[in-house]
């Protein structure tokens, strides 16, 4: 379904030769770390899988053979993994997890897989990565799947931006969403909204009140960015108060001769302020005029 080069067919190329081959569906389970737990509308890929089949091999590996062996103690003699007898599966999905749920609802019985030679760590990177070039995430689940990357697998912005094919400044923007409070993150699943960009303005605005007040107005008028930053300016001169003006005093000599501006730095100045001030100019020009005489 997708013939464009991908990062995971890119990694796969760099680790020993995988072979793609046909396996059972009841051979294979979901890995229950898998980053994704939402899967999304199915309806459209179980189409397409039925009229065409599974046309991209999943990536698999095989199930630890620890994982689960306390559930069931019996039955070493016959050579079977206690992993593989306390589930059925031998194997467990690195990505494809979409491709292998269609096609158990289409009614397949096998599908076709590369078995990579993983760690459960690289697994969990590739899974990642694989989800985070899907266009129908959410800003939020783009944003954590960059920040699992960074924090579990140590990865920085740039490495991130060249491993899912965007711009670092994307990615880092993308990032800057998770500082959104709870409250206002509810409000945009609550309202559906699902722009990055309208979401990083949302951001600017000064409080979560007025966060959640934008958002609403957006759901309800279909604001886009340049709207947002309009009202989110509007809002913060609205909220600060006027700046008032400082004071000045200003005289002009009845024949015009000359006229004086004196400027305070406070906006309020009363009548002995002004006194004082017109004092002690009076007091410097004496000072300096005494000096220039001697």
């Amino acid at each position: 379904m997708r013939h464009d080069n991908h990062f995971v067919e890119e990694l796969t190329a760099r680790s020993e030769p995988a072979v793609g081959r046909m396996i059972a569906l009841s051979e294979i389970e979901p890995d229950p770390k898998q980053p994704r737990q939402a899967m999304g509308d199915l309806e459209e890929i179980v189409s397409s899988v039925r009229e065409k089949g599974v046309l991209e091999p999943i990536l698999i590996r095989r199930r630890p053979v620890d994982d689960g062996a306390e559930r069931d103690g019996a039955g070493e003699e016959s050579g079977e993994t206690p992993s593989a007898r306390s589930s059925g599966a031998t194997y467990r999905i690195i990505s494809g997890e979409r491709r292998f749920r269609a096609a158990l609802e289409a009614g397949l019985l096998e599908i076709p897989a590369i078995e990579l030679d993983v760690s459960e760590e690289e697994a969990l990177e590739i899974a990642l990565i694989e989800n985070l070039q899907r266009k129908d995430l959410t800003p939020f689940e783009e944003a954590e799947g960059y920040r699992a990357l960074a924090e579990l697998h140590g990865y920085t912005h740039e490495q991130i931006a060249k491993s899912v094919g965007k711009s670092r400044v994307a990615v880092t923007e993308s990032l800057g969403i998770l500082q959104m409070p709870p409250r206002v993150r509810s409000a945009v699943q609550a309202l559906g909204i699902q722009t990055k960009s309208v979401l990083l303005e949302v951001l600017k605005a000064d409080d979560e009140d007025e966060m959640i007040r934008l958002l609403e107005r957006v759901s309800a008028y279909g604001l886009n960015r340049d709207d947002l930053r309009r009202e989110v300016k509007r809002s913060s001169s609205r909220k600060k108060p006027a700046r008032r003006k400082p004071y000045v005093f200003k005289f002009r000599a009845p024949d015009r001769r000359y006229s004086l501006s004196l400027s305070f730095r406070q906006a309020v100045v009363d009548e002995q302020d002004l006194i004082e001030a017109l004092e002690q100019i009076l007091v410097e020009l004496r000072e300096q005029s005494s000096a220039s005489a001697q």
